[in-house]
């Protein structure tokens, strides 16, 4: 039973999540299964990770064949599956030639980033109000949340947090020392804020008139999670840096830093380093789900169910906003009610994520069906029936 495993979780792990909502056993597709023998369609995909959903073929195979021909090499060597990764990746970028450092994770593909910032000669880095870079020193210092910071002070420094789309503020802040602009296209974790139209183009005037460079951060929005490969691919701009994770695995754990131009020359032997980044395994993992979002057509699925998505959320009156692109999909409620929203879905079958008082933010695996989503809309007003009565 769930509290039999909740009490074992107590008892073994440290306690940096709160108690667990459930303990899932196995998943196919979008849909997965509690211990209980309960099954739910997961609109949260692992936050916005399970790119290809549960159990895919084509993921299992990518692994399941890698392990058994090379798992591990360390960084003394390459692989055809990390030289290809690298390829594939700066062609969907589109910028231009570039350079790829691997990762395990998103903040350790942005600490690669900032510390490739400070390889300019400068120190000082703009970043967004309401961003999220993750949970190291490094990340967390480019994380404007104090909840998250102050425990751990004093971080890294030289940091200024400017309120995310103020074009004018933004170009106050940056200066002729300034090494980076840090921003994300949408913002996940505070709830799915999307980048103003000319806000990125205007952060890459300002950029270019100061010497900076422009890095955005895609973990969360890039791989075809908005229905392109990356979401700064909307506003036409070319960044000097982006890094990805998430959904780049499809659930196996890998991360890239993406610099183009001079940029991908700025850390050289010595700069930087890791162990398991490249790793022949997750690259043929991250293969497996770049091949099968092209061969299957899922950017073009992604984008026309997520405007069905939010077209249907949006038509119930407790409903107030409705942001996003392709499957990130955020909404803001009439009440503080979130947190019931939450248990309401989940009591209903449906996994959604309530990161903020009146916030459900929506980051479904991508080949989420057309069915699962009908199901999910037809009983979004019992769920929040549920939540505010």
């Amino acid at each position: 039973m769930t509290s039999t495993w909740t009490e074992r979780y107590q008892h073994s792990m440290m306690n940096t999540f709160g108690p667990p909502k459930l303990t899932l056993v196995k998943g196919a597709g979008a849909h997965v299964w509690d211990v209980d023998g309960k099954e739910y369609v997961d609109l949260l995909g692992g936050i916005a990770v399970n790119a290809l959903g549960h159990a895919h073929p084509a993921v299992v195979s990518a692994v399941t064949e890698q392990l058994q021909t090379l798992g591990h090499v360390s960084n003394f060597f390459a692989t055809e599956p990390q030289l290809a990764l690298a390829e594939k990746l700066l062609a969907l970028l589109d910028g231009g030639p570039g350079k790829v450092f691997f990762t395990n994770s998103g903040t350790e593909a942005n600490e690669a980033a900032f510390k490739l910032t400070r390889r300019t000669g400068r120190t000082h880095v703009v970043a967004a109000q309401q961003g999220f870079h993750g949970r190291t020193m490094g990340a967390l210092a480019l994380t404007s949340k104090a909840a998250y910071r102050e425990p751990f002070e004093p971080l890294p420094g030289d940091v200024t947090f400017v309120p995310f789309g103020d074009e004018q503020a933004l170009a106050d802040a940056v200066t002729d020392r300034t090494a980076a602009i840090l921003l994300e296209p949408i913002q996940g974790e505070a709830g799915v804020n999307v980048a103003p139209e000319g806000y990125l183009a205007a952060a890459r005037r300002i950029a270019d008139t100061h010497g900076a460079l422009l890095w955005l951060d895609e973990i969360q929005s890039g791989m075809g999670r908005t229905g392109r490969w990356f979401a700064h691919h909307a506003h036409d701009v070319t960044p000097d840096v982006v890094t990805v994770a998430k959904g780049l695995g499809g659930g196996f754990p890998i991360g890239a830093c993406l610099a183009l131009g001079h940029a991908g020359e700025l850390l050289q032997p010595g700069n930087h380093g890791t162990t398991f980044g490249g790793n022949p395994v997750a690259c043929a993992a991250a293969l497996a789900v770049v091949a099968t979002l092209e061969a299957d057509e899922v950017l073009e699925h992604v984008t026309v169910l997520g405007q069905k998505l939010r077209d249907g959320l949006a038509a119930d009156p407790r409903v107030t906003e409705v942001r996003g692109e392709g499957l990130l999909i955020g909404l803001t409620l009439s009440e503080d009610s979130a947190a019931e929203v939450f248990a309401s879905a989940m009591a209903a079958g449906f996994i959604v994520n309530n990161p903020t008082a009146d916030r459900i933010r929506l980051a479904p695996p991508l080949v989420l069906t057309d069915d699962d989503a009908a199901a999910f809309l037809a009983a979004w007003p019992t769920i929040l029936d549920g939540a505010f009565s």
